[in-house]
C-alpha cells in the first residue's frame, strides 16, 4: 500500500505542477515518482497498514507485477514530451491521470476482496474514459471516449452484477472465504454460476478477448498513441493478473466449468484478431487487433498451471509490453510527422531517416511473432510447452495464429526497410534523445531476455522466496 501512496501523492504533484510552466514539470516529477515507488516495492508495508490485509495484501505476485507496470510506465513517459507537443498544456493532467490508473492497476495485483476489485477496476478504468477523449481537436479520439465510457460502464455493470451474485450465495466478498466454498461444496447453485460468468464477462471486457473486443480498434484508433500504448501494455497487465487471481485462487473449484468456456474464448480470440488483423491498413487498428491476439494467447496460462505458471505469465507480459513499447516509439513519430496520419505507408523509408526507431520497431515486431532469438519467442515457447500438455488442440490454433501475424508485422517492416520514402520523411527532425534512449532499451532487453531469459526467471524466483 505504501507504493499507491508514493504514486498517488506523485500524481497530486504532477497535476498541480501545471499552475507552474502549463506543465512542462509534470514529467519529470512523474519520472522522480515512479523510481522512488519502484524503489519502494522492494520494502515491505509498514505495520500501520497491517489493519488493511483483509482487503489489500501486498504479496510476492503483486510485487512482481508491480515492477513490470512500473517499469513499463516509465518507458511510456519517456516518450512523454514528444508525444504531447501538440497538447503541451494539458500534460499535467494526463500524467496525473495516467499515475492514478497505475494506482487502480495495483490494486488488482493485491486485491484480497471482491470490493477492492471493482474498486481497482474502477481507478484503473475511469482515468482512461478521460483520457482516450484528451485531444479534443481530434473527432476520433471523442468518439474513442465516448465508446470507451459507454462499452466500458456497461461492462462494469456485468462485474457489479455478478459480485452481487457471488455475495448473495456465499454470503462474504472476501475471496478466501468464496475459495472454500468454491472448493468444499459439491452442487453449487445457479445463481452462484451466473455470478462467475458475469464477473467473468466484465473482466474479458477489459482485456479486450472475442467477442467482448469490439471496442479496442475503434479507442486504440482514436486515443493519443502514448495513451493507446499505456492501454495496450499497463491495462493489459493488470487485467490478465485479476483474471488469473480470480480464476486460479478464487474460483478454483469451478475448473472444469470456466476451463471449458476459456478453451472456446481462446480458439474464437485467436482467429478473429489474426485474421482480421491481415486486412487492416491502419498502423493502430493493426495493433489493436495484435493485442486482441496476445491476449488470446494469454488464455493459454489457465491450463495445467502449476507453480511457475506465475513466472511465465509475468515474464510473457513484461516481453510483450516492452515489444509494445518499442512499435508505439516509431508510431508516435510517424504521427508527429505526418500530422496524426498512422497508415502503414506511413512508415515507408523510415529506416533511412531514422535507423534506430526502425531496429526497434522491426525487433519489437519479431518478438510479438514470437520469431527466435527474442523474449517474444521465449515467452510463447514456455507458454505452448506447459499447454501442450493437457491441451494441444489449442496450442496448434495458437501456432496457425502466430504463423497469420507474420503477414500483417512484415508489411510494417517491408514498408520501412524496402519501400520508397514517405515524403514527410524527408523535411521530419530528428528523434529526441529520449526516444533514442528507449529505442535501446527496448532493444537491449528484448534480445537479452530472447537469448539469456535465466537471470529473469531467476530474479523472479528469488522475489517469491522473500
Amino acid at each position: 500500500m505504501s507504493v499507491i501512496i508514493i504514486l498517488f501523492i506523485t500524481a497530486i504533484l504532477a497535476l498541480y505542477s501545471g499552475v507552474l510552466g502549463t506543465g512542462k514539470y509534470s514529467q519529470p516529477i512523474s519520472i522522480m515518482g515512479l523510481i522512488i515507488a519502484f524503489m519502494g516495492t522492494f520494502y515491505g508495508d509498514f505495520s500501520f497498514f497491517e489493519q488493511y490485509k483483509f482487503m489489500f495484501n501486498f504479496d510476492h505476485s503483486a510485487q512482481i507485477f508491480t515492477q513490470i507496470s512500473i517499469i513499463t510506465t516509465l518507458l511510456i513517459f519517456a516518450l512523454g514530451r514528444f508525444a504531447f507537443k501538440l497538447i503541451d498544456h494539458h500534460q499535467a493532467e494526463i500524467y496525473s491521470l495516467l499515475l492514478f490508473s497505475l494506482c487502480g492497476g495495483i490494486i488488482l495485483f493485491s486485491f484480497q476482496n471482491l470490493v477492492t476489485l471493482f474498486l481497482g477496476i474502477e481507478i484503473l478504468s475511469i482515468p482512461l474514459y478521460v483520457l482516450a477523449g484528451s485531444n479534443k481537436i481530434d473527432l476520433r479520439s471523442n468518439e474513442a471516449s465516448i465508446k470507451y465510457f459507454l462499452m466500458g460502464a456497461f461492462a462494469t455493470g456485468f462485474l457489479l452484477f455478478g459480485i452481487a451474485l457471488i455475495y448473495g450465495t456465499t454470503g462474504s466478498f472476501d475471496i478466501s472465504t468464496i475459495r472454500q466454498y468454491s472448493i468444499n461444496t459439491l452442487h453449487f447453485p445457479t445463481i452462484y454460476i451466473t455470478g462467475i460468468i458475469l464477473m467473468l464477462v466484465g473482466l474479458l471486457f477489459k482485456i479486450s478477448i472475442a467477442p467482448f473486443h469490439f471496442w479496442a480498434p475503434d479507442v486504440y484508433e482514436g486515443s493519443p498513441s502514448l495513451i493507446t500504448a499505456f492501454m495496450a501494455s499497463v491495462i493489459k497487465i493488470c487485467g490478465f493478473v485479476a483474471l488469473y487471481k480470480l480464476l486460479e485462487f478464487v474460483f478454483v473449484g469451478q475448473l472444469n466449468d470456466w476451463q471449458y468456456i476459456i478453451f472456446y474464448l481462446a480458439i474464437i480470440t485467436l482467429l478473429t484478431a489474426n485474421i482480421i488483423g491481415v486486412l487492416q491498413r491502419n498502423a493502430k487498428r493493426m495493433l489493436a487487433y495484435s493485442s486482441i491476439s496476445h491476449a488470446g494467447y494469454l488464455l493459454l496460462i489457465y491450463f495445467n498451471s502449476d507453480a511457475n505458471s506465475i513466472y511465465i505469465l509475468a515474464f510473457y507480459l513484461l516481453a510483450y509490453s516492452l515489444s509494445t513499447i518499442g512499435v508505439f516509439a516509431s508510431l508516435i513519430y510517424i504521427e508527429r510527422v505526418s500530422h496524426g496520419i498512422s497508415d502503414i505507408c506511413m512508415f515507408n523509408g523510415l529506416a533511412k531517416k531514422q535507423p534506430i526507431l526502425a531496429l526497434t520497431t522491426t525487433i519489437s515486431l519479431l518478438s510479438m511473432a514470437g520469431i527466435p532469438l527474442t523474449s517474444g519467442f521465449i515467452a510463447k515457447f514456455s507458454l505452448f510447452t506447459q499447454t501442450l500438455k493437457t491441451q494441444p488442440i489449442l496450442v496448434i490454433v495458437a501456432i496457425l495464429g502466430s504463423a497469420i501475424s507474420i503477414a500483417y508485422y512484415l508489411k510494417i517492416i517491408i514498408a520501412m526497410y524496402f519501400n520508397s520514402e514517405y515524403k514527410e520523411l524527408t523535411v521530419a527532425k530528428k528523434a529526441p534523445f529520449t526516444y533514442n534512449l528507449v529505442a535501446i532499451i527496448v532493444i537491449v532487453l528484448i534480445i537479452a531476455l530472447g537469448v539469456y531469459p535465466e537471470p529473469l526467471f531467476n530474479c523472479l524466483e528469488l522475489i517469491s522466496l522473500r
